[in-house]
């Protein structure tokens, strides 16, 4: 029984054996109520009917087949806007409406025979889930159970970790060698405990395949004490659907967090090693999309902000992780401005939350954190990750030189950028705007290699050169691409009519 033929049987169940096919019960956590799957709408909401025998050609049937029906499980399940909410079972069709009655039974009033029942028919979430749930909670294990070192308060000159003890073979096989994370400034953001605050390439060799990747990194301590690499991979959505150290995420709370990467309250999150009950916040790192908690008791709220000085009232609704309107604060222009503040469980300060949608230019373009710190300047141009080096001088408004840009053809090419701090964007310019002490290469030259290349523009003495033009080419640049331009162009044809 193949794909097709379990995909032609959920369209048309009728015409699908039931000796060679199982049906799809769920129970809806919330309603307490066992039924039968019959799909998934456009929007990810579950669709079932009565596990009656009336309703039984509209049941979903799926191939009894365990690695079939194990692919179609993980695709139903991606599907599901809300999977936890429900529980599922897999029953032979002839057999369905009568098992669907004995585990409402079970429902309604528990049994041990009951139990055995369904414990024999449920469908587990799928295993590539449960791996991706497994390094989320072992991650988030590590902040439960030990303090890790603030970008916003840790001192400037405490490392918690010293080079030397870091197993540089290891990360030499991750394309990760300490020039390069000194290159990439980072170094010192690791030493002193803290995860890097720009994603870092990193690349695994099998010897017959190279996997490349993109993360935040950071420093921990195992059992033995020995310093180990810590890897916050990307993911592709914050993984909101499942239990996360006991606690399930409401309606609300997923709703807050996809908004503004804050949850917007405190919760128990359970210690898995110990039970201890952990009063804490979360929210999204908004670079890899994990879930982070952190610890009430760990939360340090400032006395003021922008000028304003908070009462014990604001502050603890900044401790309780809600968002706290304030008016009054003073922009490094001197000028007053209002907006929402909430502490941020990966960032560990008070962050601002200014509305997109508002009108008001002075709120859009705030570049700092309630704390001072440095929020929604990009940290990234044309795909380039910029270092902390260039990165700090940007976001205080010097010209950076930044090499290594790569055109729509692949070329790269370099220039100068500087904030604009009406917009909040970078200016590009091929030259020093500023005519800074740089010596650097002057970039004009890359001009006609950007503009033929990225911008579709012609330049006459290379207009015939089917090849991308390199850095600095304004003429054919070997004897290939002089054949090209020197060769007789075909006459256009005639558009006369014919006779």
């Amino acid at each position: 029984m193949d794909e097709q033929t379990t995909e032609q049987a959920q369209q048309n169940p009728q015409t699908y054996p039931e000796q060679l096919s199982d049906v799809l019960l769920v129970m809806d956590k919330e309603k307490k109520k066992i039924q039968a799957v019959t799909g998934v709408d456009e929007n990810g909401n579950l669709k079932t009917v009565d596990a009656n025998k009336k309703n039984q050609s509209q049941f979903m049937r799926v191939d009894k087949s365990g690695d079939l029906f194990s692919n179609f499980f993980s695709n139903f399940w991606r599907q599901l806007k809300d999977p936890t909410r429900f529980s599922f079972f897999k029953v032979a069709a002839p057999e369905a409406v009568e098992t669907a009655k004995e585990m409402q039974k079970q429902v309604d009033a528990p049994t041990k025979e009951g139990e055995a029942v369904m414990a024999k028919h449920e469908v587990k979430e799928p295993k590539e889930q449960q791996q991706e749930n497994k390094k989320d909670m072992e991650t988030t294990q590590e902040t439960l159970a030990k303090p890790e070192t603030s970008q916003a308060t840790a001192p400037a000159n405490d490392n918690r970790f010293k080079a030397e003890d870091i197993d540089w073979k290891t990360l030499n096989d991750l394309g990760l060698s300490r020039e390069r994370l000194e290159k990439a400034g980072v170094m010192d953001t690791l030493l002193k405990g803290y995860k890097t605050n720009i994603l870092m390439p990193i690349s695994v060799n099998f010897g017959t395949a190279v996997i490349r990747s993109e993360a935040r990194l950071g420093l921990q301590s195992d059992a033995n004490g020995n310093t180990v690499l810590a890897i916050h991979g990307v993911r592709k959505e914050p993984n909101l659907n499942t239990a996360f150290f006991g606690h399930e995420f409401s309606k609300e709370d997923r709703e807050n967090l996809l908004a503004s990467g804050n949850m917007g309250r405190v919760v128990d999150l359970t210690n898995p090693k110990t039970g201890e009950k952990i009063p804490s916040i979360i929210s999204i790192d908004k670079l890899t999309n994990e879930v982070i908690a952190l610890r009430t008791e760990w939360i340090k709220i400032p006395d003021e902000i922008k000028g304003v000085k908070l009462n014990e009232e604001q502050k603890q609704t900044l401790l309780e992780g809600k968002p706290l309107y304030l008016e009054g604060m003073i922009s490094k222009k001197d000028e007053a401005f209002a907006a929402n503040v909430q502490y941020n469980a990966d960032k560990r300060y008070v962050e601002f939350l200014f509305d997109r949608s508002n009108n008001n230019k002075q709120s859009q373009n705030q570049q700092t954190t309630a704390q001072g710190q440095s929020q929604d300047v990009p940290r990234t141009f044309r795909g380039k990750e910029l270092t902390d080096q260039q990165y700090n001088k940007f976001k205080e408004g010097q010209t950076v030189y930044v090499d290594g840009l790569i055109d729509k053809k692949g070329e790269k090419y370099q220039g100068y950028i500087t904030l604009n701090k009406e917009t909040g964007k970078a200016a590009f310019s091929f030259t020093n705007p500023d005519k800074l002490k740089d010596k650097i290469q002057p970039a004009e030259a890359n001009k006609t290699q950007v503009a033929v290349n990225s911008e579709g523009k012609t330049n006459e003495a290379t207009k015939h050169i089917n090849e991308p033009l390199k850095p600095k080419q304004q003429a054919p640049d070997n004897k290939k691409q002089q054949q090209q331009e020197d060769a007789p162009k075909a006459p256009a044809k005639s558009r006369g009519r014919k006779i």
